[in-house]
C-alpha cells in the first residue's frame, strides 16, 4: 500500500482509511490467508461485498444483490409513472419510462446481464411489463437493451486505439470478424469483453 500512499501524497490528496474497505475475489479450492491491509497505520476493514458506482459487487461475483437493488429502485419511481398515467400522452410516458426507469434497469447492465441469472433477468424484466401495461405500448426488453447498449460500447473501444480494452477486438483476416477471446470458465465466457466479441461477429447470447 505504500505506492497509492506517496502518490497521494504527491498528488495532495489524502487517503481516508476509515472508508476503504478490502475485498478479495479469490476462486481457488484452498485460499491462503492474507495478512491484514494496514493503511495509514489503520487497519482496512475486509467485506464480502461492495457498492461501486451504484453496483453492488460481491466476492463470488454474483448479481443477485446488484440486481435486487435495481429492482427495488425500478419499483420505486414505477409509482410515479402510475401517478402520471392519467395526466400525460403515451410519447411523454414513455419518454418518463426511459429516462427515470430504463435508466435504473440498465445501470452497468453490460457488466451483468451475460452472467446474471435467468430468475434475476425476469425480475427485472416483470418491471418492463408493467410499464408496458401502464403506457399501453411495447417497449424494449432487457435482453434488447443489453444487446444494443453492448455493442455500441464495444463498438467505441473497437474504434478507439488508446483504450486498454481495444487489443481485444482483433480482426481476422477476412475482416468481416473478430477473433474471439478464449475462455477456460463460464465465468470469463459471461464477462463483458468476450460476450461483446461474439455479438459483434452475430453470435446470439444463449439463454441462462
Amino acid at each position: 500500500m505504500d505506492r497509492p500512499v506517496s502518490w497521494c501524497s504527491l498528488n495532495n490528496l489524502e487517503l481516508n482509511a476509515l472508508k476503504t474497505v478490502e475485498m478479495v475475489v479469490d476462486f481457488g479450492r484452498d485460499p491462503a490467508p492474507l495478512q491484514p491491509v494496514i493503511l495509514c497505520n489503520t487497519p482496512v476493514t475486509s467485506v464480502e461485498s461492495f457498492r461501486f458506482l451504484a453496483t453492488t459487487i460481491t466476492q463470488e461475483l454474483k448479481w443477485e444483490q446488484n440486481i435486487s437493488s435495481l429492482t427495488k429502485k425500478a419499483q420505486q419511481r414505477l409509482y410515479f409513472l402510475r401517478q402520471k398515467k392519467y395526466n400525460l400522452p403515451k410519447q411523454m410516458l414513455t419518454n418518463f419510462y426511459t429516462a427515470i426507469i430504463e435508466s435504473i434497469l440498465t445501470s452497468s447492465i453490460t457488466v451483468w446481464f451475460a452472467a446474471a441469472t435467468a430468475r434475476d433477468k425476469a425480475r427485472l424484466q416483470r418491471t418492463i411489463r408493467s410499464a408496458e401495461k401502464v403506457i399501453g405500448c411495447s417497449l424494449p426488453s432487457l435482453r434488447d437493451l443489453y444487446v444494443s447498449r453492448t455493442q455500441r460500447r464495444a463498438s467505441r473501444i473497437a474504434a478507439d486505439p488508446s483504450h486498454p480494452g481495444h487489443a481485444l477486438f482483433q480482426p481476422l483476416p477476412s475482416g468481416k470478424r473478430l477473433r474471439s477471446i478464449r475462455t477456460r470458465t463460464s465465468r470469463h465466457k459471461n464477462s463483458f469483453f468476450p460476450a461483446a466479441v461474439s455479438l459483434l461477429n452475430g453470435s446470439p447470447i444463449p439463454p441462462r
